[in-house]
């Protein structure tokens, strides 16, 4: 993993390097950059994929103390990790979490040239279902995420409606999700960290007036949705790819939110398929 210092902090982020076109990969809360291990996988010898971990709660690097972690001021840190790499002519992809359109809300999407929104927070669904909500709450109580932390280190409750068990259909391997989770269980200041994420989301109408500032983007838009998500409403994926003037919506049947782990081939092939078709879009806005 490498490093690089932004004004918040240190981000560590994975590099395929390359000349390919460049691909940003961004995660979901209580993450880390692995949740694209099998896209990466099979887009590296073609791209160039970048990976960062976000401070989502899965970070192993505590952000400064006056670091602004909220939504966004986390939209605002991966510019910023644009900026620093020096990363031009970007094919943005997220899943799960909804910064890419908070970025482009705030102005902050020169470097971007398309957008893949893959089974994402969007509207006023943040956080997003139970498991976000359950979050959230934590985050309120002293003492509640160390003890969702502590709870998380079952199988059972990581499977568990109110947990992971609506994030994917398939389970997440026991070692990835340790991953996840092993820094925000030893260390407070990353549970300080998530809890500065959690308690700041913006109230709803700030949350609508973001989504429709996103009409503004003329670039091409990719929206990949999961049939049977449990979390992301079916009819957002509809009204997100209805958004953009290029936006185009793409299902992948039998997948929870997370399908980079439930179907990384479709996903794969999608991405594929739209970035070869839009490959001489124009890049300057």
């Amino acid at each position: 993993m490498a490093e690089v210092e932004l004004s918040s902090g240190t981000i560590e982020y994975q590099d395929t390097g390359g000349p390919g076109p460049v691909l940003v990969f961004l995660h979901g809360v209580m993450m880390t950059g692995s949740a694209w291990r099998h896209v990466v996988a099979e887009l590296a010898p073609d791209f160039r994929c970048v990976v960062p971990t976000l401070p989502l709660g899965g970070h192993r690097r505590p952000m400064h103390p006056d670091a602004d972690l909220s939504l966004a001021g986390l939209a605002v840190l991966v510019d910023e990790f644009l900026e620093r790499l020096d990363l031009r002519e970007v094919t943005l992809v997220q899943n799960d979490w909804g910064g890419a359109q908070v970025m482009v809300a705030l102005g902050r999407d020169e470097r971007i040239t398309r957008l893949v929104l893959v089974a994402c927070e969007a509207f006023d669904n943040y956080p997003p279902g139970l498991p976000g909500r359950a979050l959230q709450l934590a985050a309120r109580v002293p003492g509640g995420l160390a003890a969702t932390m502590w709870l998380l280190r079952f199988r059972a409750l990581r499977r568990a409606p109110g947990s992971w068990g609506w994030m994917s259909k398939r389970p997440v391997p026991a070692e990835v999700m340790d991953e996840w989770f092993s820094a925000a269980t030893q260390q407070p200041a990353i549970r300080a960290d998530l809890a500065s994420y959690a308690l700041s989301l913006p109230p709803r109408e700030v949350l609508q007036e973001w989504a429709e500032r996103n009409r503004r983007f003329d670039r091409p838009v990719l929206v990949v949705w999961a049939a049977d998500d449990r979390l992301m409403p079916a009819e957002h994926g509809h009204r997100l790819a209805a958004s953009y003037p290029q936006g185009r919506l793409v299902t992948v049947a039998d997948s929870y939110t997370l399908v980079a782990e439930d179907q990384p081939a479709a996903l794969v092939s999608a991405l594929r398929e739209f970035l070869a078709q839009t490959a001489n879009h124009p890049t300057s806005r």
